[in-house]
């Protein structure tokens, strides 16, 4: 028997994201996230469900399917909705939002620059910020932990993304997601002289490993980890395979007080699509 979901899919910087307009209850969201996700079927990195948001202040609740919480995934359903109510060229507008991963309101400014949808979205700002030496693997590895309520992101400055690094990472993030209980777990490989990063996401609920062509919250922990370095506010503009995601990382008293990302979003289809109940 098939069922029908109705369906969104967006272009966040090329992280493909499906965001499921039926609704559906939370324990049927990793079967159709992993079908969806497939190659045979929609096929992207990531899937959210739009809920309706217990809060007036918000528009929409967004429902990761792993629970964890994405920036770009934000971007997208405010891009979505801003579109909905008919947003034109050049035209701004606020969108709030409740979302999975966090129980912070997340605040989105979305403009239209033709087809596409330039959004600033407000982040969650992480717990701590540490360095730590760890064993793995019979070698001692230098990692800064950027620790957030559900998730927790690695920094590994590194020269160049070479096959080896990137297997370490993937043998990093799968130990960890069964060691630390962690919703999500992302390793952030970065190249501090090009401003580069290649973004590992792992989401243990879905057993989702990818490298991400662009990673919001990612970009927003790399916005951390340089203010917590330097000590200072940081505002940069982040490289990742599939485009540049900017981010503001204000500093005061010591320590992060606010995280902010921008990029672009496209709308690249809308649609019905088919899984197997």
């Amino acid at each position: 028997m098939m069922q029908e979901i109705d369906f969104i899919k967006c272009n966040p910087t090329q992280n493909m994201t499906i965001l499921v307009k039926t609704e559906h209850s939370i324990t049927e969201h990793t079967r159709i996230a992993s079908k969806m996700m497939a190659y045979d079927n929609v096929y992207a990195e990531q899937v959210g469900f739009i809920e309706r948001p217990v809060t007036h202040k918000a528009a929409a609740h967004l429902q990761m399917a792993g629970g964890e919480f994405c920036g770009n995934a934000c971007m997208a359903l405010a891009a979505f909705l801003a579109a909905e109510k008919g947003l034109q060229v050049h035209e701004q507008t606020d969108v709030v939002l409740e979302t999975s991963g966090t129980d912070e309101l997340v605040a989105c400014h979305v403009k239209r620059q033709g087809d596409t949808y330039h959004c600033q979205v407000s982040m969650p700002v992480p717990e701590k910020v540490e360095q730590r030496v760890i064993q793995y693997e019979g070698n001692e590895l230098s990692i800064v932990i950027v620790r957030y309520r559900e998730f927790i992101h690695l920094v590994l400055e590194v020269e160049a993304f070479h096959e080896e690094v990137k297997a370490q990472a993937e043998s990093l993030a799968k130990l960890l997601g069964v060691t630390l209980g962690a919703q999500l777990i992302g390793v952030l490989l970065y190249q501090v002289q090009s401003k580069e990063l290649a973004p590992l996401i792992y989401v243990p609920s879905v057993d989702s490993l990818i490298w991400e062509r662009g990673c919001g919250s990612g970009t927003a922990s790399i916005g951390a980890y340089l203010a917590w370095k330097q000590e200072e506010e940081v505002v940069e503009k982040i490289t990742q395979p599939g485009g540049t995601i900017g981010v503001t990382a204000t500093w005061y008293n010591g320590a992060i007080t606010s995280l902010t990302i921008e990029g672009s979003v496209g709308i690249v289809a809308q649609g019905k699509a088919f899984v197997n109940v």
